[in-house]
Parts: structure tokens; sequence; C-alpha cells
């Protein structure tokens, strides 16, 4: 099985509306309602789950659509460190892989959490999270991993095969692409099964569809593969 390193951010234009729920009906609910209203309720939320269930892609569909509606949303994941501004008027604050953050990271989301609370202008935040553990065994600080558990707690399901293959079709007809069986098997063999690698995968494979102007068939992946 081959992992692609690809590039995967805002720009492969995850929302709630594509994203196959599968077992995560209730937490896809939970995330329309708080995106839905005038302003998300301020009651922290907190995502968790293994690899590819869909954690990163509903963070960025709630940021995409609160932003859209004018809404300021702050986003905090590893890596940002000095980068990453706590006073800023935001309406809702995204925290991604929670149990990879720093030490200057964690200090960040815990004023995060404070300022949400208690804001200058008396209205408080929205604070979401997510990260591949239950918040009681997040190696975190204690004030923050008490914080990213004391609100509304979703476990998220992986898509089973079935399902991932409904996903990238429906992803292909929306490109107006045919992804058949035999090059479904392909792709499901040999690349790694993390939906949104997967579709990041799918759109390359489209623009050398285009480019060369044939279809999307084993010999064309195979050809864009040598290529790259």
């Amino acid at each position: 099985m081959r992992q692609l390193t690809l590039d995967i951010g805002l720009t492969s234009g995850p929302t709630l509306e594509n994203f196959l729920p599968g077992r995560n009906a209730q937490a896809l609910e939970h995330l329309r309602l708080q995106t839905g209203g005038a302003r998300p309720s301020p009651v922290p939320s907190y995502l968790w789950g293994p690899p590819a269930c869909g954690k990163t892609h509903l963070l960025s569909a709630v940021r995409a659509g609160l932003e859209s509606r004018g809404l300021p949303v702050a986003w905090l994941a590893p890596g940002q460190g000095a980068d990453f501004v706590v006073e800023q008027p935001w309406a809702a604050l995204l925290i991604d892989d929670a149990e990879r953050l720093s030490a200057l990271e964690q200090q960040q989301a815990f004023q995060g959490f404070v300022q949400a609370l208690t804001p200058v202008d008396g209205q408080p935040r929205w604070v979401l999270a997510a990260g591949s553990l239950p918040p009681a065994r997040l190696a975190l600080r204690e004030d923050l991993r008490t914080r990213l558990g004391w609100g509304v707690v979703h476990e998220l399901q992986p898509l089973d095969e079935a399902q991932t293959r409904a996903v990238l079709r429906q992803r292909a007809e929306a490109r107006g692409l045919v992804l058949g069986d035999e090059v479904l098997d392909f792709l499901l063999a040999r690349f790694s099964r993390d939906l949104g690698s997967l579709t990041q995968l799918l759109e390359q494979l489209d623009g050398y569809a285009l480019r060369t102007r044939r279809a999307l068939t084993i010999p064309l992946v195979k050809a864009m593969l040598q290529e790259e």
C-alpha cells in the first residue's frame, strides 16, 4: 500500500453537506445545529476517533460555513506555535489534533477557552476541538484536558469500504468522471484509504485525464504515477 504525501487544505471544499455521516449522523447533526443559528452555542464540543474518520473535514467544514456567514474563526493546530494569536474577535475557536499540541500551543488553547467563557464583550464563544483519543486519555495539561471534556463529546467512526466507495463515486460524478469498479479496486488496494488523500488523488487524476484527454482507467493511473 502506498501512502501519498498530499496537501489537503480548505481548497478541497469540505462542507457538512458533502460529509457522508455513516455512523456519525449524531455528530453531524450537532455541528449543523451549531452552525445554523445566528451564533454557535458556547458549550464546548469535542470530536474524537481514529485517523481517516473525518475530524479535519468536519472542522474545516465548520470553519468554511461560519466564515461564509461573516463569523470570524480562530484555528489552532500543531505546528502553529507563536503564529497563533488568541486575542482576536473570533466567534469560534477550532482546535485540530489536540493530542499533538506543544506546551506553548496547549497554553494558547487554554487561553482560548478562558477568552471563550469570559470575553471582553460579554458574549461567550464556542470552542470545537478534535483529537484521536477521548478527553480522559489525552496527555495534555490537566486544565486543558478537563475543559476539552466538559461539553459535548462525540466519537467518530470511520466509513466502511462500501461507504468509502460511495463517497469516491459521488465525488467523481461531481467532476464528470466515470469511476469504474476496476479503478476503484486498484486505488483502494494500492493507496492509503484515508478519504482525504483519496479525494486529493481523484482531483489529480481528473486534471491528468483532462490534460491527456483520456478516460479514467488503470493505465491512466499508472501513467500519471510514472510521470510524477
